[in-house]
């Protein structure tokens, strides 16, 4: 095994995955707290269903999520248990200014202070992402979120807020979730939903041009306020296979891949790539970018390139082929893959073709921020939870990583995800289980928040120990 003797082990939450809290100690309504568990869920999420207010009979996830608001200090006493080298969170933008502008809420500021010192007493180093699908409906509703540019200078505010406020705790920082997937589910991505007959894939685009220029000049801030800020992108990752050797399966793959990744060549590169004008022409885009804009975005990329990776995914030029279930980025399956319970393929070597498509492609650090498997989980008779699946689905991808720097990717870290049991940000569901620690709660709300260890918990402390030599 390869790994340096920095690598950063560790794991991920995301405040709206994990807080709950939702209106506690000032804070405002944010997207992810209007989006309900249930039939309507995909509704709000992909943008077709604006929710002007929270609907009756409906279960809101978020609103209490496992707790980790109240349960932190405990929460982190156990990932320093397991040897975390390093916690990824977020932070709820909501929390720190309730209308995403205006006044500074300063028990926010507290509370995420408190969180990072806790982190710091164990001798884990957070990484911070500042926007994880979850926009203050506040802007929301006032600039219809990021298809305004006065988003910008919203977002910059609150960053700049963020890199001062935890100056000397957080060194590492995301600026936004998963940015590709705005194209995919747009309220729950950008916080953007659809008015009628407008061109749709317009209104995606301008808002990503305008979370592009908003990341870059976070970067410019981030580097003024400390030097020593490292300010990466954040992509959901996975390459697209061709179904067949067939030229148009493999000129759409190349075609998905691009899609996927133009976001991110734009934040490492710090210009549009040439490949984007056949996209904007088809689709009917013309982009507003200001005077200024595209000197922003190349003075300022990112100093490196984080991703989720779950899965590969497979293009195929056959309109009868299935599609697998559960992702909302579509692919059609692989028949030499096996899936997750909710239909998700697992791919390791996947991952070792990612890592090297995203290392020769960038030749910047890489970070693996999410990574792991959704399953359902049993309580034994004994109290004991066996989640040998999710320690072989963990084994053969950290296999796969070792591989990659091998192959000569510079890997910076690894956080699995869900290092915790939280709300699904696909399903909304608690029964889809991804922790290496059991939160006792359903997918009905009900529960005593009571947390357990797996059996995954005390094999991933020793994969820690040995710096990734000690799999078994």
């Amino acid at each position: 095994m390869s790994f340096p003797k920095n690598f950063l082990w560790g794991g991920a939450i995301a405040a709206n995955q994990a807080e709950g809290a939702y209106l506690e100690d000032g804070k405002g309504l944010t997207t992810v707290d209007m989006i309900p568990h249930g039939e309507k869920r995909m509704y709000v999420k992909l943008g077709d269903m604006y929710p002007v207010e929270m609907m009756e009979g409906e279960n809101y996830p978020s609103h209490e999520a496992i707790d980790f608001y109240h349960h932190y200090k405990e929460d982190i006493a156990l990932f320093a248990q397991m040897g975390f080298k390093c916690f990824r969170t977020s932070i709820s933008w909501a929390r720190i200014y309730p209308d995403g502008e205006g006044q500074v809420n300063e028990a926010g500021i507290a509370f995420y202070k408190s969180m990072f010192e806790e982190c710091r007493r164990y001798g884990i180093e957070p990484l911070v992402t500042l926007c994880h699908f979850d926009v203050p409906m506040a802007l929301v509703n006032k600039y219809g979120s990021f298809r305004s540019r006065e988003m910008i200078e919203c977002f910059t505010r609150y960053a700049r807020t963020c890199f001062e406020a935890f100056d000397g705790l957080v060194k590492y920082w995301l600026t936004f979730n998963e940015i590709n997937i705005l194209l995919h589910s747009p309220f729950s991505g950008a916080g953007i939903s659809f008015k009628p007959g407008e061109n749709r894939e317009q209104v995606k685009y301008q808002a990503a041009h305008h979370e592009l220029v908003a990341s870059a000049l976070a970067t410019k801030i981030a580097h003024e306020v400390n030097p020593q800020n490292m300010v990466g992108c954040m992509l959901a990752g996975g390459q697209f296979y061709p179904y067949s050797c067939n030229p148009e399966d493999v000129w759409l793959a190349m075609n998905k891949d691009r899609e996927n990744l133009m976001f991110i060549d734009v934040q490492t590169r710090g210009y549009y790539p040439s490949y984007s004008q056949r996209i904007f022409k088809e689709k009917g885009i013309v982009l507003d970018i200001q005077e200024g804009d595209l000197d922003i975005l190349k003075q300022y990329p990112v100093d490196f390139v984080s991703f989720s990776y779950y899965q590969s995914r497979c293009a195929s030029s056959d309109p009868t082929l299935m599609p697998t279930d559960g992702n909302v980025v579509k692919s059609v399956k692989n028949p030499y893959l096996k899936t997750s319970d909710w239909g998700w393929q697992i791919d390791p070597l996947g991952l070792r073709i990612t890592l090297n498509a995203l290392y020769d492609r960038y030749q910047k650090p890489l970070f693996i921020v999410e990574n792991g498997l959704g399953a359902k989980d049993v309580i034994e008779e004994d109290g004991t939870i066996q989640d040998d699946y999710r320690i072989d689905y963990l084994r053969e991808h950290i296999k796969a990583m070792s591989d990659a720097i091998d192959d000569g990717v510079d890997l910076m870290g690894y956080t699995t995800w869900g290092c915790i049991d939280l709300v699904a940000a696909s399903t909304g569901e608690m029964s889809k289980r991804y922790g290496f620690i059991y939160v006792d709660k359903d997918d009905e709300g009900h529960g005593t928040l009571k947390r357990m260890k797996k059996k995954s918990f005390d094999w991933y402390k020793k994969v820690i120990e040995s710096n990734g030599e000690d799999l078994d």
